[in-house]
């Protein structure tokens, strides 16, 4: 059998007309693609005239899928607010510590701005500016503190005090 079918092929290839000399391929062409003399044909189909048949559990399965999911989330939140409420909180401490901290030292400022406004040196000044000088011991009003009626103050004036 072999040698029939190479008998064949001389046969068949005696009668083809001699090869011609091709001009060598470009070392830049690239090859064929495969399935490249493939052409396929798309028909546009129209779909226009078509009616979804509606589908009677669609409804319910769509409300159930909003139900699961509203579930889903109220769960959520309800077990993320603690966490969230305690964050916000610590949030709130750490601000009312600063504020705290900004209370005092402004206290403090102030305090030591007191002291230097109720000094006795300043106070000397300031009498000395605005021409003031000591009472004499007419003017002078004692209190009588001993009284255990309540009363703060004698209303005496100093010469029926005599």
């Amino acid at each position: 059998m072999a040698t029939l079918a190479t008998i064949l092929r001389r046969l068949d290839t005696a009668g083809a007309e001699p090869r011609r000399a091709t001009a060598p391929p470009s070392p830049y062409s690239l090859r064929a693609l495969p399935n490249e003399d493939i052409f396929f044909y798309a028909k546009r189909v129209d779909n226009s005239r078509l009616v979804r048949e509606a589908d009677p559990r669609a409804k319910a399965e769509c409300w159930s899928t909003i139900g699961r999911v509203s579930a889903l989330a109220i769960f959520l939140i309800a077990s993320l607010a603690p966490s969230v409420a305690g964050i916000t909180a610590s949030y709130k401490i750490q601000a009312l510590k600063q504020e705290r901290q900004q209370l005092l030292d402004e206290r403090r400022n102030l305090e030591v701005v007191e002291a230097k406004l109720l000094g006795p040196d300043r106070l000397e000044r300031l009498a000395k500016d605005q021409k003031m000088v000591s009472p004499g011991a007419d003017q002078v009003v004692r209190l009588n503190t001993g009284a255990s009626d309540g009363t703060v103050a004698l209303n005496v004036s100093a010469n029926s005090a005599k």
